[in-house]
């Protein structure tokens, strides 16, 4: 795997949020302030050391693009979970991370309208991010349901108190705990849709949660169009990734293609069957990229006009690829024109 896309950031501070849970700050150089930009909801690649290989790992940020703060990840410690816990565990204020640029769709399109959020768990990490930003940015209503474990679980308590008190006619927040209530069901959190009709909905936390909540909001007759999931997957080490250069794919065409990015547009052709990511990476092109696998997200882009197959995906979902997003790293043309453009 090319490490080209990383940067290297010194982490400013680390934040112990919970007895599982850990927040790291970034001081970001100004000459990195325009890659970094980012939206809320999004989230952070961080490479990994592990044993003899490198492990890509994705985080969201708990900051607010809309805050004069640091860029923040939030981590919480996951069962033999290799990146989180060797971050809890090692990264002390002073250290440096190998970091991507912001990536990632989970990212709401007007921070005007009403807001529905659900997290679970560390889940409330972009969740925060997209809240915060909503209450300084817009002048719609928002309502958290936070749900964890236990009280020593929430991430991030105090400072939703705070938030509450300062937006009481905007925020409500609804904590949910399994040691009190048990875990959530869809008749129970159905009612939760009441008087936010027309609302955006964002879903992020367990498998499990995510599922209860997305069946919740059909049984309260929200549309689907109006559900933003957030899933994330483990991604392989960096050893046993590469990129398909040329394959073989019932369809594929030779094509001519044109790539929008880092603010410049370019013109390539490809032969039949070649990996558009690849391709781009042939003429000296750095599209944002890690997993090299449909995992991860980091290489989405629009997909602005022409057809294209995807040899695998993991990271988008139907409505997603509806809009026009695709994946550059597994992405095969079928038309003689492909216009790709990636996130500014």
């Amino acid at each position: 795997m090319s490490t080209s896309n990383y940067h290297t950031l010194r982490v400013a501070a680390v934040i112990q949020e919970t007895h599982d849970a850990c927040s790291f700050e970034f001081d970001l150089p100004e000459a990195l302030a325009s890659e970094f930009k980012y939206r809320p909801g999004q989230f952070l690649t961080l490479r990994i050391p592990w044993q003899d290989d490198w492990l890509p790992r994705c985080y969201s940020l708990s900051s607010s693009p809309f805050e004069n703060e640091r860029m923040r990840v939030t981590v919480k410690r996951v069962d033999d979970g290799r990146g989180s816990n060797w971050l809890c565990d090692t990264i002390k204020s002073g250290d440096t991370v190998q970091v991507l640029k912001p990536a990632g769709v989970f990212v709401p399109k007007d921070l005007n309208e009403d807001f529905l959020l659900f997290a679970g768990g560390s889940g409330v990490t972009p969740v925060l991010s997209i809240l915060r930003s909503a209450l300084t940015q817009g002048q719609g209503r928002v309502r958290l349901l936070y749900a964890n474990r236990d009280e020593q679980s929430v991430i991030f308590r105090d400072f939703l108190r705070e938030l509450a008190a300062e937006f009481p006619e905007r925020l409500q927040v609804i904590h949910w705990l399994d040691s009190v209530q048990g875990h959530t069901s869809p008749r129970q959190l159905a009612p939760l849709a009441e008087g936010f009709a027309g609302a955006q909905v964002f879903v992020c936390g367990p498998e499990p949660f995510m599922q209860c909540v997305e069946q919740a909001m059909k049984l309260a007759g929200v549309s689907g169009k109006s559900v933003h999931v957030e899933r994330f997957v483990s991604l392989p080490g960096e050893s046993k990734t590469h990129i398909e250069t040329v394959v073989e794919h019932e369809g594929s065409t030779a094509t001519h293609l044109t790539v929008e990015l880092d603010g410049e547009t370019r013109e390539i052709e490809c032969e039949t069957g070649e990996v558009l990511l690849a391709a781009m990476q042939r003429e000296g092109m750095k599209p944002p990229h890690s997993c090299l696998v449909g995992s991860c997200a980091t290489c989405m882009c629009t997909l602005v006009s022409g057809d294209v197959d995807l040899l695998a995906n993991e990271a988008l979902d139907r409505d997603e690829l509806a809009e026009g997003w695709t994946l550059a790293c597994q992405a095969v043309a079928t038309s003689d024109r492909v216009h790709l453009k990636f996130p500014d």
